[in-house]
């Protein structure tokens, strides 16, 4: 998969691996996935979806923070997640709001098996051991964009590595980008220095 990586991405790992601050990033990392991939679908579905895609990002929070705790430097962390949101955007028929193609997902879990294979994620069962013991709210299918899969929003030919498109617009192949000496955690999005001292 092909993502970026900037200040703010190591800003958000601080910050969701820091005690107090870590709550308030998780919520606010919630509503920007929300929010991102929600303005991806059909206006007219925006809303039925927000719910579920709030319970389920949330629910993410913990997969990417339990990948840093196996050791996966913070590109693959986060690719992890983005998997894992592609598997559940394909099972409810949401094409349009998949960043790589449904034929790429079997390739994507392959690359991180042992991590799912641990945690009990497939693509049927996209949060595994991570889903909430009271679950998580429904949002209705659209299967019918399954059967003329479109993919709009994905980008093709990148199951193979995690591609971090850095700063400077450099790709680098690969998930062991140098994290920076000094990050502050208000860097992270919807943080701000009062919220990040609190």
């Amino acid at each position: 998969m092909k993502i970026r990586q900037n200040i703010r991405h190591w800003a958000a790992k601080k910050a969701l691996t820091t005690p107090v601050v870590g709550d308030v990033a998780n919520d606010k990392l919630v509503d920007l996935h929300t929010s991102i991939f929600l303005n991806k679908a059909d206006e007219e579905r925006r809303e039925e979806r927000r719910e579920h895609l709030d319970d389920f990002f949330d629910a993410t929070m913990d997969a990417y923070v339990a990948a840093l705790e196996a050791g996966f430097p913070e590109a693959e962390a986060r690719e992890i997640t983005h998997v894992q949101a592609n598997f559940d955007f394909f099972n409810h028929g949401w094409t349009e709001m998949m960043e790589i193609p449904g034929d790429e997902l079997e390739e994507h879990y392959r690359r991180y098996e042992s991590f799912f294979s641990r945690y009990g994620i497939t693509i049927d069962d996209p949060l595994g051991e991570f889903r909430p013991a009271d679950g998580i709210a429904d949002a209705p299918e659209t299967p019918e964009r399954l059967e003329t899969p479109e993919y709009e929003n994905a980008l093709a030919g990148f199951a193979d590595d995690v591609y971090v498109e850095t700063d400077d617009g450099e790709t680098v192949v690969g998930g062991d980008t140098e994290e920076p000496e000094e990050v502050d955690p208000a860097a992270a999005p919807g943080l701000d220095e009062d919220e990040a001292s609190a």
